[in-house]
């Protein structure tokens, strides 16, 4: 079939329609030299690239990565095994120090049961219970132990036990504590005994 355009371009030839340069031809037979040259070079790699030095990098920085993670995990696993110990030994010796505040206590009884084995004096008995009550009382209050006050005081729940109710003895007494059968106590803030009280009504 003819070219319709060749009425116009009466001159154009497949051999025309390209300029003929001796060195254009020269640099692309160079350049599809070097091609063939990278394609059969066995440094490059699959995408046409040479292996990066960020490559080795990386592995040394992931195997330092890798020891800093296992050390860490041996140092918790001792830090855990230390703390577990140390707790252990908390617990068996967490009364020591009340338990050594309290001996003088225990000693004053001591001396107060022999003071009054052959006595007959009611007072002399009496006197030594309260100094050792007293010295007891004021021991405990140094480890944090303060007696509930609660002769008096509304009902709540979160303090107190009611165990029975009577007649309020006055009007001002209805709905509140009449008298505590139990005394509440707390260590610090905290609640470790609820008053058992009496409600009036």
């Amino acid at each position: 079939m003819k070219n319709p355009f060749r009425r116009f371009f009466p001159d154009m030839t497949p051999e025309n329609n390209l300029p003929q340069d001796d060195n254009l031809t020269a640099d692309a037979t160079h350049v599809a030299g070097e091609m063939a040259d990278e394609l059969t070079d066995p440094n490059m790699t699959a995408t046409g690239a040479a292996p990066q030095p960020e490559a080795d990098s990386a592995n040394t920085e992931l195997a330092e990565l890798k020891d800093k993670y296992l050390r860490q995990a041996a140092e918790f696993e001792n830090y855990k095994r230390r703390t577990t110990k140390e707790r252990m030994d908390l617990y068996k010796t967490a009364n020591q120090e009340l338990m050594a505040a309290l001996l003088p206590v225990l000693d004053d009884f001591d001396r107060a049961r022999a003071a009054v084995r052959d006595t007959q004096d009611a007072d002399t008995v009496r006197e030594s219970i309260a100094i050792i009550y007293n010295k007891l009382n004021k021991t405990l209050q140094q480890k944090g132990l303060t007696a509930m006050e609660a002769q008096g005081a509304a009902f709540d729940p979160e303090l107190h036990e009611a165990i029975t109710q009577i007649p309020a003895p006055s009007e001002d007494l209805k709905g509140k504590i009449v008298d505590t059968v139990e005394q509440g106590y707390y260590l610090g803030e905290k609640v470790i005994r609820h008053a058992k009280v009496v409600l009036g009504q």
